[in-house]
């Protein structure tokens, strides 16, 4: 078994039910095909990764869909925000037997393999590693063992994560990834070409 596992955390792509933030501007359908999108792109640089991959679903399992049920082990987020959601599915993976974890959303554009394998070798001199959101969040956390003040007395979705974060890996051995932008707003987007075709009816 390997020791290393990557942990993505999904949203069962609905209507209405996600970027939203992105919906405001474009409208739900058009979020929902962004959405579905930046979901063929994060398995794309995914499925050839060679770690353990689980998929966390927000509202259910789905068996049949993009994930590949014989490359990655499909489970449900539990918990009631997204600390939560993602310190139980740190937990989970620590009390399989891994050794080094590795979590990230599906709304990267800019992430690719080659980030993700970065991101696992910096086990090798570090216990902790942070992928920098231009946000102010981030967009990857990584962790040898489980420490539960980076889930807490957090203010989730705003850009005051990353440095609460941070504040927590002070008397910690952690490395710094690149920083790099996920997609939640319309902003987000507007200038990247591969979102052109969805957006091409709101430009004057």
């Amino acid at each position: 078994m390997s020791k290393n596992l990557l942990l993505i955390l999904t949203r069962n792509p609905e209507l209405g039910k996600c970027k939203t933030r992105l919906a405001a501007k474009v409208g739900d359908p058009t979020a929902l095909e962004i959405y579905k999108f930046l979901l063929d792109k994060t398995v794309s640089f995914t499925k050839g990764l060679k770690v353990e991959k689980w998929v966390y679903y927000s509202e259910e399992i789905w068996r049949n869909d993009i994930w590949d049920n014989k490359v990655y082990t499909k489970k449900l987020q539990v918990g009631n925000d997204l600390g939560e959601r993602m310190m139980n599915a740190f937990k989970e993976g620590f009390q399989a037997g891994f050794e080094h974890i590795i979590i990230i959303g599906s709304d990267m554009y800019h992430l690719n393999q080659s980030d993700l394998e970065e991101a696992f070798s910096k086990f090798k001199n570090h216990d902790f590693v942070v992928g920098p959101a231009e946000d102010g969040g981030y967009y990857l956390l990584g962790m040898k063992s489980l420490k539960v003040e980076l889930f807490q007395n957090k203010d989730w979705g705003t850009n005051t994560v990353l440095s609460d974060t941070l504040s927590d890996l002070t008397d910690e051995k952690a490395a710094l990834l690149k920083e790099k932008n996920d997609v939640d707003y319309y902003e987000d987007i507007i200038d990247i070409e591969a979102f052109a075709p969805f957006i091409k009816h709101l430009k004057e």
